[in-house]
């Protein structure tokens, strides 16, 4: 299989079902964000300090290529013939494994008395660039939203994913006893 097809060197391409947006089209933005986003989930992963969220990270990634097809989708295309949804948003892990996870994490953590700058360690810092590439993931999605309607379980789910995403840079520079610097204004 052949990965160049050339259909794109006119600046567009095809969504799921066939139909053909620019590149820079929103909900290119938005799946395309979060194919970033997987993309470092997949470097926080690769992370020796990461051996124990290993299994958690290949499942969070495997939701976000749910997310993202669900994303590559447009309306028209979401539904089958029968009147169900060509793609079950409920075989995403949900976001009440990303709160438990946090709640677990947090039970060792210190309290935050302020915000904290991102840094001090190589792993920690992915994760909080993950966090930000969330976020703004998160804002195409909505943005998107504004369009056309987007479940809300994708909206749930990222919004969610952010949080972890915190708390995680919080867990490893925890465990490897990097001082995280609180911002005092």
């Amino acid at each position: 299989m052949k990965i160049y097809t050339k259909t794109g060197d006119n600046g567009t391409t095809a969504l799921y079902g066939g139909t053909r947006v620019l590149k820079n089209d929103l909900r290119i933005e938005a799946y395309g964000t979060v194919d970033e986003l997987n993309s470092y989930l997949g470097l926080i992963r690769d992370q020796k300090e990461a051996v124990k969220e290993r299994l958690f990270l290949i499942e969070i990634q495997k939701n976000l290529f749910h997310v993202g097809a669900i994303l590559a989708t447009p309306p028209e295309k979401a539904v089958l013939k029968n009147g169900k949804q060509r793609l079950d948003i409920a075989k995403m892990t949900s976001e009440q494994l990303l709160e438990q996870a946090m709640d677990e994490m947090n039970e060792n953590l210190p309290e935050m008395t302020h915000f904290v700058l991102p840094g001090g360690q190589s792993i920690v810092s992915y994760c909080h660039v993950a966090r930000c590439i969330c976020r703004r993931a998160e804002r195409f999605i909505v943005a998107l939203h504004q369009e056309e309607e987007v479940a809300p379980a994708v909206l749930k789910y990222i919004n969610r994913l952010s949080d972890y995403l915190f708390v995680l840079a919080r867990k490893f520079a925890f465990e490897n006893e990097v001082e995280e610097i609180k911002w005092i204004p």
